[in-house]
């Protein structure tokens, strides 16, 4: 599986003319290798060249006794691991550098290369890893799985009116029980006016009735994220804050039925952004309508209105319209959908019908 993700990887170099390339990004490496590595402030460097002289450079501090099928360089603290992958970089050509990488080793190594094409290389792996395989999709699935259980959960605790920072401990401890590894982002709870803010950061604030309730939550299961917005209201719900959530469901529910191959992403903006600006709340809808996901819950790849790269069959990302009105109420629908033959299959299974809990 690994082999074929580098072939992937190796023939697109080959069409783009970028003979050689740095992969410094620890999920695009564990994409590539299976390997998780985390070396904090030390170098970490996958080097690609379109004539199979693939390396991994990594530090002794991270020992990797397996067989990666990919040649590896170790160094220790007391080397210059710049002056070292130097050596192995073709003289003369142009090298793919990944986004990501610190310019602190990047423009050392400019310095010792310094008759080398330096380019982005990034998103050759990034388009590749946009489309998932069959194995993929169903971490994906399981993942989702569990976020859908553990959403349903920590609402039954609403009720009990805990702080927005207690509910996300509470969650931690959900998806442990679950089996989850943890957050895949920090959650968003927010009470009232906070939903108002789609970036929430949870406080001190404690539910009151009338309240809306955003809950943005997603866990890692075996390397894979999940993602899922649902919101709900506290003993009542007023008609503006319910006409504010049917607009956001029927949102959206068409960008959702939208997508199929060879849709462009633009084009599912468009649907869940005209339905809320012909609504009139179009000024209170004041981010993209998603973003795709996998070993990581922002890959490349967006759902917005200046992205128009076509769908693909294995593609999953996010659908989250919302609108956010302040001094009345904020309303954010999540689901995470991927890409089939013919439309999607989708991998949030909670409940969006407006609800209201006491």
């Amino acid at each position: 599986m690994f082999k074929e993700r580098l072939d992937k990887v190796l023939k697109e170099m080959e069409k783009q003319n970028i003979p050689q390339i740095i992969i410094s990004d620890s999920a695009s490496i564990f994409y590539l290798t299976g390997k998780w590595i985390h070396p904090g402030e030390r170098m970490l460097v996958l080097y690609l060249n379109t004539n199979q002289n693939c390396k991994l450079f990594i530090n002794e501090l991270f020992p990797l006794n397996d067989d990666i099928g990919i040649e590896k360089v170790f160094f220790n603290d007391a080397d210059d691991p710049i002056k070292l992958l130097s050596k192995h970089i073709e003289d003369g050509k142009t090298l793919g550098i990944d986004k990501n990488w610190s310019a602190r080793f990047l423009i050392k190594l400019m310095e010792f290369k310094n008759n080398c094409s330096f380019v982005i290389g990034s998103k050759i792996i990034d388009k590749i890893r946009m489309q998932k395989d069959f194995k993929e999709i169903e971490l994906m699935r399981q993942s989702s799985k569990i976020n859908d259980i553990a959403v349903k959960k920590l609402i039954e605790f609403i009720p009990q009116k805990f702080t927005e920072k207690k509910m996300g401990k509470i969650l931690l401890d959900i998806y442990e029980e679950l089996g989850a590894e943890g957050y895949s982002f920090d959650p968003i709870i927010a009470y009232g006016a906070n939903a108002a803010n789609p970036h929430h950061s949870p406080g001190n604030s404690t539910v009151k009735e009338g309240d809306s309730i955003i809950i943005d939550i997603g866990c890692i299961k075996d390397s894979y994220c999940s993602d899922i917005t649902r919101t709900i209201f506290y003993k009542k719900v007023s008609d503006e804050a319910a006409k504010i959530y049917n607009t956001v469901l029927e949102a959206n529910k068409r960008a959702i039925d939208k997508v199929k191959p060879g849709v462009k992403f633009c084009d599912i903006d468009a649907a869940a952004r005209n339905y809320i600006e012909n609504a009139g709340y179009g000024k209170y809808f004041t981010h993209r309508t998603g973003h795709s996901i996998g070993i990581e819950v922002h890959e490349y790849g967006d759902v917005s209105s200046t992205n128009n790269d076509k769908l693909d069959v294995g593609m999953i990302f996010s659908i989250e319209p919302g609108i956010y009105v302040p001094g009345i109420t904020g309303v954010r629908i999540e689901d995470l959908v991927v890409v089939t033959e013919d439309g999607c299959e989708i991998l949030t299974k909670s409940d969006k019908a407006l609800t209201i809990i006491e």
